[in-house]
């Protein structure tokens, strides 16, 4: 396995200066944000797909730094019941497929979606509960009349591309677990996969271990970020926690530099299991910690994960 960082971390920066500091930790790979919900992009899709050169100068400097480029990552819900946003969602994620291929970069990162409840919905609508019935009218309507044809339509897309894409799962889109993930991967195809980031999984009361076994082969890509779960609050409110992030005292949970929410046994048995069920790809940084700068949660980070992959790959040639 590899470490990377995903360049959205410094999206204040330009992207020289982003490579720059994912080489400074000795990382080997980064992924970088093409748009969507999570901040500020190094690139533009539809401007890049029209400069060759830039293209070239893209692959000229990660290579000059001996990167690689795990990902692009389009986090955005072109399932939207807003059709515009639908549709820019939509365009941002195909014109990522294409430029991935133009870089020769295998995988793109995203979320499922989340459609309304129905076709005059004006927001999305995330099922999280069987009853009352009717939320199961609306999450069958939402499967069957825009999630798998959606899907389906981009994994036969994405194949004409050499590209397979890696569904983010997160709470608030139809695919946010283990088995939402699987059943979109059967529904669509196979190479539909997971981006596999246990700071979503952690608060929800998921074993990140477990769900590794459970993924297996669908694990196309790895996050790593961590989660601190507040005893008090969770046992007062539980963890359906809509209060902002930066409300980090009240909260049920908050995002962690990695290390501050889970131990470093639990994310060497994620490691471990990572390479028992054959995941060879990149471990990828991401940064949502509130309480530490972007720098400090970074460089933290790397040393982290580099002592785990350092020591497993001692352990690998010691059993070899």
């Amino acid at each position: 396995m590899k470490l990377g960082v995903f360049t959205v971390l410094f999206g204040v920066k330009q992207l020289e200066e982003a490579l720059d500091l994912a080489q400074s930790q000795g990382l080997q790979a980064v992924e970088i944000g093409t748009g969507g919900y999570v901040g500020k992009s190094h690139i533009a899709p539809a401007e890049l797909l029209q400069d060759q050169q830039a293209i070239s100068r893209i692959i000229r400097m990660t290579g000059e730094r001996g990167l690689t480029i795990s990902a692009l990552s389009c986090h955005g819900n072109p399932l939207h019941p807003n059709q515009e946003q639908a549709l820019a969602d939509h365009k941002d994620f195909q014109d990522t497929v294409r430029l991935a291929a133009a870089l020769g970069v295998n995988t793109v990162i995203t979320f499922s979606g989340c459609p309304g409840d129905s076709e005059h919905s004006l927001y999305p609508s995330w099922v999280t509960c069987p009853w009352p019935p009717d939320f199961l009218h609306v999450l069958e309507w939402q499967w069957t009349n825009k999630v798998i044809p959606y899907w389906k339509e981009q994994s036969e897309f994405c194949k004409q591309y050499g590209v397979r894409v890696a569904i983010e799962a997160h709470p608030g889109f139809v695919v946010y677990n283990t088995e939402t993930a699987l059943r979109l991967r059967e529904a669509t195809g196979d190479n539909i996969g997971v981006n596999f980031d246990p700071s979503h999984l952690f608060w929800q009361g998921m074993d990140p271990v477990e769900c590794i076994k459970a993924l297996g082969s669908a694990i196309f890509h790895v996050h790593a970020k961590d989660t601190h779960i507040d005893p008090r609050n969770t046992a007062i409110n539980g963890v359906l926690d809509v209060k902002p992030y930066s409300d980090e005292l009240n909260r049920s949970w908050i995002f962690r530099t990695i290390g501050y929410g889970a131990d470093v046994k639990v994310w060497k048995s994620i490691v471990s299991t990572l390479q028992k069920v054959g995941y060879d790809g990149v471990i990828s940084i991401e940064h949502e910690d509130s309480l530490m700068s972007v720098n400090e949660g970074y460089t933290k980070a790397a040393r982290f994960l580099n002592d785990i992959l350092i020591r497993e790959k001692a352990g690998e040639m010691w059993w070899a």
